[in-house]
């Protein structure tokens, strides 16, 4: 059964003309290393990125993991023409992966020449956070702080019930490697502040147990009363839900080069904005507040709003350096929409120059003179998109007058912007492989994982369950007879 998806997927490939491949790996329940390779690709007009399959391996370096994308790819571009299809490898950015020398990249690339290499997008959006928090000393106190308000709910039941009496939900717990967390625990904290006051308010006074609840509920509402503490967090609060419409459209499957360059120019404009308003973010202080006991050390408003400056700034450098298009991914602004009317009046030479090389298979002259009349129609000035391009010169029937352009919108569609599909198929490996079906077998394991990831696919296969019962049928002789004429 395995077999005959295998088969069909490579079919669909055999009809395409380029292709990509996502990989990544993760332990199962039986702590054995299992790498997937999913192949991306166009299958009339729309990009699908099918399960290839989960390979187990007993090492997980750089040769290892090259030589199973390697034995994968070899199935379906067995020929030495064909190896001018891969346009794209999609990993993280771990050195075992990325490394120029000895990464798996290189390696790949050694046999498919054409096989650039994308760093997951998701990944380096998580990059980025990490390294606005990381680098300024208050903002790193503020995020040790916050995480502590869904460490101290996770220790026991009984706290868990002061907060379901007053808050009424949970919160989220705080991961370093996945920031909608941390988003979703900014929103949380700040939408239930007044909950959670009278939360920890009710455990202080309530408590029957260990003082060392009591100790921590007294610190996290004097967090919640501090005035640092608060401006700080309205000011993630106003950042994290754009962070949250990006880290959701880098986990579309359709999501390509040119889309990706309006995302990010959003997001850039979105932090901006919210940068705007840091002056006015810190609340004034009352008399009450100024009667009250200061700390020994305060930081004034001006150093505040300094800080989240810096933070915003740190933001969006570290973004736009590594959001940068450059090399082959250069050739996406060639179809930014909004640069349409400037390229009509100097065209971008040295960004077609670059693509050219990047892409040998395309003829840079045709594709100069096709893109000029591009440029020049205003039609084509409101497709937002390499995907809106293609369908709309598909539907127009210009196929064959705008090839070369087709081409490079295929080669930039097929490109992987992230490998959150390899996340999602982690996922059905948990659901398949659990602690009870730990000694399931490799051939197996990928025969339920390709029912599950690929359900739909194998629901509009033509004779598929009658194919299965005839395999079957033919593997021994049964007593049984299967097959009727």
């Amino acid at each position: 059964m395995f077999k005959i998806a295998q088969s069909d997927i490579q079919q669909e490939i055999k009809d395409t003309k380029f292709l990509a491949v996502i990989s990544d790996d993760t332990t199962d329940v039986s702590n054995h290393l299992q790498n997937v390779v999913i192949l991306r690709y166009l299958v009339s007009g729309q990009v699908v990125e099918r399960f290839w399959s989960f390979c187990s391996m007993k090492q997980g370096d750089a040769v290892s993991i090259a030589n199973v994308i390697d034995a994968c790819l070899s199935r379906v571009l067995p020929n030495a023409e064909d190896k001018s299809k891969l346009i794209a490898q999609c990993y993280d950015g771990a050195s075992v992966m990325s490394g120029l020398e000895g990464g798996v990249q290189s390696i790949v690339k050694q046999s498919y020449p054409h096989a650039h290499y994308v760093h997951c997008y998701a990944h380096q959006l998580n990059l980025v956070l990490q390294q606005a928090v990381s680098q300024v000393s208050q903002i790193r106190l503020f995020f040790a702080n916050l995480s502590g308000f869904s460490v101290f709910f996770t220790r026991s039941p009984k706290r868990v019930a002061f907060l379901d009496k007053s808050v009424g939900r949970r919160l989220p717990r705080s991961v370093k490697t996945r920031w909608n967390f941390q988003s979703r625990l900014v929103l949380t904290v700040y939408e239930h502040q007044d909950d959670l006051i009278e939360c920890f308010q009710d455990i202080i006074v309530n408590w029957n147990g260990d003082q060392t609840t009591v100790r921590e509920a007294s610190g996290l509402l004097k967090c919640l009363q501090d005035r640092d503490f608060l401006g700080y967090l309205d000011f993630f609060h106003k950042i994290m839900p754009h962070v949250e419409i990006l880290y959701a459209q880098l986990q579309r499957r359709q999501l390509d080069p040119v889309f990706l360059q309006n995302c990010k120019s959003n997001f850039i404009q979105a932090v901006n904005n919210v940068r705007s308003t840091i002056p006015h973010i810190f609340p004034p202080i009352t008399p009450a507040s100024t009667s009250a006991k200061r700390p020994r050390v305060d930081t004034s408003d001006e150093e505040k709003s300094r800080i989240l400056h810096e933070v915003s700034d740190i933001i969006i450098s570290h973004f736009c350096s590594r959001f940068e298009f450059s090399n082959h991914l250069a050739s996406a602004t060639l179809f930014n929409s909004e640069s349409f009317e400037k390229y009509n009046q100097a065209f971008p030479s040295q960004i077609l120059k670059s693509t050219a090389e990047s892409y040998p298979m395309l003829d840079e002259s045709k594709l100069r003179s096709e893109l000029a009349v591009i440029y020049s129609r205003c039609e084509f000035r409101q497709c937002c998109g390499a995907v809106a391009l293609l369908h709309l010169l598909q539907e127009s029937n210009l196929t064959e007058t705008f090839s070369e352009v087709i081409k490079l919108l295929m080669i930039l569609i097929t490109t992987p912007m992230s490998s959150s599909e390899a996340e999602r198929c982690f996922s059905t490996l948990k659901r398949v492989k659990t602690f009870l079906r730990n000694t399931m077998s490799d051939d197996r394991l990928n025969a339920l994982a390709m029912l599950s990831i690929e359900k739909k696919f194998i629901r509009e296969s033509s004779n598929f369950n009658q194919r299965v019962i005839e395999m079957f049928a033919h593997l021994k002789e049964r007593r049984a007879t299967f097959l009727y004429k």
